[in-house]
């Protein structure tokens, strides 16, 4: 990964309503523009007003892979947080906070406490002042000219009104002024990094590689931790020619969306596990009428509400399994929020040859998180391919819309389109689409239409990349995960180094088609193999086994609702190699 010359990471703690977001986004955009990266996550609750609120945000100079182990950096906007966090922060951190109602403990050695006299420098009752004069004090606290500040505030409050934006910049710079007679600045600032860089969260990603995929219809009912995709669908459907529909249920969402994708445009939506399990028959109706659609899955903690704001990978089988029968989909879980954007059109231009849905897994912590990218990476043109379409009318008749191909993959008349007319159902058909239950259900027809749609993915498996290793390929210990474990585990591997440990580590990207042989090849070859995910009964090693045959030396899991940090998987690591356990769960020490 490379050495790190500047690595920080603070804490925001607080209650719902009491604006925690403003700081973090107003910080993370001078991190940013800075050229520095950055990855935030965010604990919260399910409730409008109160509960604990944490926001991590860590920066680097070099690109961060999670959210990281410890804070240097702790601001209480109430009492509640001093008490939870103030035992964490170990020497040369710094604590700050509202002197005037909040009331510390007993500090570690060596952590700096930073009272500010919010009353007396903001000469105000507006409790959220408090949030301007504390980030104010830790620009100064890291080494920053206050312009910088008054920069970013100038941009975030300039719809408000000017003297909302001169009222927050004069509480600012007295944050500002009385840090730097007060506090102790921290002994490194925040340097420059080389190229500024933007900022956005998982579910921005998936928006955005929709648009770039092409879709033009997106339907959805707002559930988290998904509704952000639906958020920057609404917000940018004018501008990008998308039809955007909020539905009264994920079953309309789901009718909806197989219904436009049936018109020939591409068609997406997203929920979280509950509103999938509503989805699941439309799944399966996508593929018996072969529509090409792709469905969002971004996972919480279940079963049923389970933990609607804290992030697991539980659904797993539940996609495995979506609705009954035997048929074809794709099953993709990106590592993160680039991936995830990547992931989106990719994902479609499979579908679309295929003629069959695709889900994409994600999580509360691919989702929800903020991350810095750098926009040279984004492709807004990626490459098309809609698959065996056709396009011209035509005056022959006798159009076979499920015809029997070699490959199995049928041309696709566009409804409509004259000289093509054709019966789309949910029962099954013969070739010429008509309904075999109408005439008989005629176990000739039935076999060759299972057999048909079975043969697509014979082939369209060579178009997905096989796994590979990460890492030394003679590693001591390899780590195999899937989906959003990727960055965590890849800053585990670092770590494991400095103890003299030799990590690699296999991600697993795509769930289906599963590269079994690959899989096989890799492991097969493996010294030690330790399987990383956030649920408690190892769906993933459970799925991979009943594909391969395989087991592995170990386990590392967790299912708290909070994602792991690297620490965790390093302790985990080391104790399976002491043989002290073939299971570790860590324990949720910090920074909840």
């Amino acid at each position: 990964m490379g050495s790190r010359n500047y690595d920080f990471a603070m804490g925001i703690g607080g209650e719902a309503g009491q604006g925690i977001a403003t700081p973090g986004d107003i910080l993370a955009r001078i991190f940013v523009r800075r050229g520095l990266h950055l990855n935030t996550y965010n604990a919260y609750q399910s409730i409008i007003r109160g509960g604990h609120i944490f926001l991590v945000v860590r920066v680097s100079d070099e690109e961060l892979y999670s959210h990281g182990d410890s804070m240097d950096l702790l601001l209480c906007l109430n009492q509640d947080t001093m008490d939870r966090h103030l035992g964490l922060m170990g020497r040369g951190s710094r604590v700050v906070y509202n002197g005037d109602n909040i009331k510390p403990g007993d500090a570690q050695e060596g952590a700096h406490l930073c009272p500010l006299p919010v009353g007396e420098l903001t000469n105000s009752r507006n409790r959220l002042m408090q949030n301007t004069v504390a980030v104010g004090s830790i620009i100064s606290l890291m080494g920053l000219d206050f312009s910088i500040l008054e920069d970013s505030l100038r941009l975030r409050f300039a719809r408000q009104g000017e003297s909302v934006v001169e009222e927050n910049v004069r509480v600012a710079r007295a944050g500002y002024d009385y840090a730097e007679s007060n506090f102790e600045p921290f002994p490194k600032a925040a340097p420059m990094g080389s190229t500024p860089q933007a900022v956005w969260s998982g579910n921005e990603a998936l928006a955005m590689g929709g648009a770039a995929a092409g879709v033009k219809f997106y339907a959805a009912y707002p559930m988290s931790p998904s509704t952000g995709v639906l958020h920057w669908m609404a917000q940018n459907a004018r501008n990008l020619g998308i039809m955007v529909r909020q539905v009264e249920d994920e079953v309309g969402v789901a009718n909806m969306t197989i219904g436009a994708a049936h018109t020939g445009v591409r068609a997406m939506c997203a929920t979280s596990g509950g509103g999938f399990a509503l989805m699941t028959e439309a799944v399966g109706s996508a593929a018996m009428m072969e529509i090409p659609v792709v469905f969002i899955d971004v996972q919480r903690a279940g079963p049923s509400t389970g933990v609607p704001t804290k992030t697991e990978q539980g659904d797993l089988w539940q996609v495995l399994g979506a609705s009954q029968g035997d048929f074809e989909r794709f099953i993709v879980a990106p590592k993160d929020a680039l991936d995830a954007f990547n992931t989106v059109p990719e994902l479609f231009n499979l579908v679309d040859k295929a003629q069959c849905p695709g889900i994409v897994i994600s999580d509360l912590l691919i989702s929800e998180g903020r991350f810095s990218f750098d926009p040279a990476d984004v492709d807004m043109q990626p490459q098309i391919d809609r698959g065996d379409i056709i396009m011209e009318p035509s005056d022959t008749d006798g159009y076979k819309r499920y015809a029997d191909t070699e490959n199995g993959i049928s041309p696709r008349a566009l409804p409509g389109l004259e000289g093509y007319v054709h019966v789309v159902a949910t029962d099954e058909h013969d070739e010429d689409s008509v309904l075999i239950s109408d005439e008989f259900t005629n176990p000739h027809k039935r076999r060759k239409m299972v057999e048909k749609r079975a043969r697509k993915f014979q082939g369209i498996v060579k178009a997905v990349a096989p796994p590979a290793i990460e890492g030394p390929a003679d590693a001591d210990v390899t780590l195999i995960g899937w989906g959003s474990s990727y960055g965590v585990i890849k800053e585990a591997i670092g770590q494991l180094a400095d103890k003299g440990v030799t990590a690699n580590q296999l991600p697993i990207k795509w769930i289906v088609p599963f590269n079994g042989e690959a899989v096989v090849d890799i492991v097969s070859k493996c010294k030690r193999t330790i399987v990383v995910e956030n649920n408690y009964s190892g769906q993933f090693f459970r799925y991979m086994r009943s594909e391969t045959g395989l087991n592995v030396d170990g386990h590392i899991r967790k299912y708290d609702g909070e994602p792991f940090m690297p620490h965790h998987i390093v302790d985990g690591v080391l104790e399976l190699m002491a043989g002290k356990t073939t299971c570790y769960v860590p324990y949720q020490e910090v920074m909840v």
